[in-house]
This record gives C-alpha cells, structure tokens and sequence, in this order.
C-alpha cells in the first residue's frame, strides 16, 4: 500500500498536520497507541498574554489569526462546538501587579489584548480586593472533545491504526521509506513526550513537565470568565470548573498525584473562599522545551523524516501555524522560522 504520509501520534500537532494533508488530497495514515495524554488532559484555554509577566505571548497575533479559524473550520467539519470564548480576569494580588498592568497597556503588542479599566466588581465567593484586570481574545478549545471527533472521523474513513508505533521496522528506501506493508514519502513524528522513545530525535532537548488539574463543583460561584489568580479557574458549565495546573519536573508518569491534588487545593484557598468538592483530577506530561519554542523540522541523515512537537503549554495556539509551516516545508521547500527548526540544535 502505497501512501504519501505516515503520522506518528494523534493529539493536536497530529491533528493540525492531518488537516494539512487532508485539504492538500494527500494519502495518509496515522499511528495511535493512547501514550501520550496531555492534549487530551489540556487545559485547552488560548490566551495572547503571559499573565505571570504582562508580556505578549511569542507570535500571539499570527497564531489566532490562523489557530481561531482553524476551529471554527473543524466546528463545520463536525457540526459541532469546540471553541468557547470568554473574556479572562487577572485578579490582582498587589498594587504593584496593577502598575504593572497599566504599564503593560502602553506596549502596542498588548493594548489590543488588555482592558484600561480595573473591574472593581465584587463576585461571589472569588477573592480579589485589588480588582481585576480584563484580557480580550480569550477562550478554550475542549481538546478531548476535538481530538476525539477527529479520531472517530479517521476511523471511518479507516486512516486511523490504534496501535503502537516500531522504529526497528522502518526500512530506508532511496527516496522512500517501508513500513510493515506500507511504503511512504515521510514519516511525521507527532508523539509529545514519546519523542524520547524515538531514536531518531531523542537527541532534541525536550522536557518533561507533568501537569494536574481537578474538576470541582461550585455551585455557589456561578462565573462565567476564566479566573486567572494564582491558578486559573475556568467554567465548564452545570456548575463544574476546571482547576489547574502544577508544574512537576521529576514525575514522569500521567497517573494523578496525591501531592498534585494537595498543591492544587492549597492554592485554591488563596483564590476561592465559598465550598466545592472535587469531582475528578487528571494528569498529563506536557512536552516542553527549554527556548519554548516548538520542535519542528527534517532529520539530518533521514529526509524522510520529519517532526511536529513541543508544543508545550500552549499547544491549541502554536499546532495549527506550525503543522502549516511544516507541511509547507515538505511539500514546497518553503523555509521555517529559524525559531521552531530543529537545526537551531545540533542532531
């Protein structure tokens, strides 16, 4: 079976690539085996300023210029809703954090996104006596939703095989390559942290960065904008919110943590101040890397083989730009952003 693509791993670098192909009517079938969870444990929210600092997010305009309608175009393709848009509160911690903001605002690559009036309103059971800043162009892709309809969609259209990729089983042909009974022209390697597996990238400097989030009922909170505080707190309606997240360094696994869930908790105190009980908690391994920037790019000795990863924390924002420049790449030699091409790291 002769085909132009094998991808390697179905979260949302996955996904935005297949979209490529798809629209360009190229042959393609995708390696799934469930290793890999963080686009599906994804907090999903999309947000063009790092609220930690008041500083833009790197190329936050040309990535919502691509990544929104790219949403709404999966939204038609499945007649259903993946994006929800809501406005984020930053709730102020120090005056200091609001001189901060109002200093933030005279940046031309942030006024678009930030709000000049401090909303001094009081809302139930949230703590914020300094007021909170408002952040425009804001919402949340429900990842699991999407990369759920897409799989089922692959499947039908039988593009899909559930099982664990072999790297020993790839035979290099002078232009191509065979696997099992598959020849293809390139091989794209979308796995997240499963990279570290690969043997052909392993060399990338990707880091592992384990996150938790709880899913709790509030029914006394009744908000309906992300709450950014020293966590966030996002609405998913019906009186449930997504709680999130840590930062772990040293667990590897995607198996929730009583010591995530006690951060968690302790955290919310300094946020919340009305009852809730927590519903569910999950975990992921976010595969970071250390310019924060994505991995994408050719092997050096293989050109058949290809990488779409790293997508980090701000995956729904980064996938659909860079699955676009990679394929461009391919398919018409188009150069990458010397930022995200693996060449910027010696293999």
């Amino acid at each position: 079976m002769k085909i132009d693509y094998i991808i390697v791993g179905l979260g949302l670098a996955g996904l935005a690539f297949a979209e490529e192909l798809l629209h360009a009517n190229k042959s393609f079938i995708v390696f799934e085996d469930d290793s890999q969870t963080s686009s599906l444990v994804a907090g999903g929210v999309y947000n063009p300023v790092i609220l930690k600092r008041f500083t833009p997010v790197w190329n936050a305009k040309e990535q919502l210029e691509i990544a929104l309608p790219f949403y709404e175009n999966l939204e038609r393709k499945f007649n259903q809703k993946f994006d929800k848009k809501f406005q984020t509160k930053k709730a102020f911690k120090s005056i200091e954090e609001q001189n901060n903001w109002f200093a933030a605002l005279d940046k031309p690559n942030l006024a678009d996104y930030l709000d000049s009036t401090i909303d001094t309103n009081k809302y139930q059971g949230v703590i914020g006596n300094l007021g909170f800043g408002n952040v425009k162009e804001t919402g949340r892709i429900d990842t699991l939703k999407l990369v759920e309809s897409y799989r089922n969609f692959l499947q039908n259209e039988h593009k899909i095989r559930f099982e664990k990729f072999d790297y020993s089983q790839i035979i290099f042909q002078e232009s191509t390559i065979s696997y099992k009974e598959l020849t293809a022209n390139k091989i794209v390697f979308c796995e997240g942290f499963g990279m570290k597996q690969n043997p052909f990238f392993n060399q990338l400097p990707l880091n592992e960065a384990k996150g938790e989030l709880l899913i709790i009922h509030a029914p006394d909170l009744q908000i309906d904008f992300l709450l950014k505080s020293t966590l966030f707190v996002l609405p998913l309606g019906n009186d449930l919110y997504k709680v999130g997240a840590t930062f772990n360094w040293k667990d590897k696994t995607s198996t929730p943590s009583e010591e995530g869930k006690n951060e968690l908790v302790e955290k919310l105190q300094k946020v919340l101040k009305i009852p809730y009980e927590i519903i569910d908690q999950t975990a992921g391994i976010r595969p970071t890397v250390k310019d924060r920037r994505p991995l994408v790019g050719v092997h050096s000795k293989h050109k058949q083989l290809a990488i779409l990863n790293g997508l980090g924390t701000r995956g729904v924002m980064i996938a659909p730009i860079v699955a676009k420049q990679l394929f461009q790449h391919l398919e018409h030699q188009q150069k990458l952003d010397a930022e995200i091409d693996i060449n910027r790291f010696s293999l």
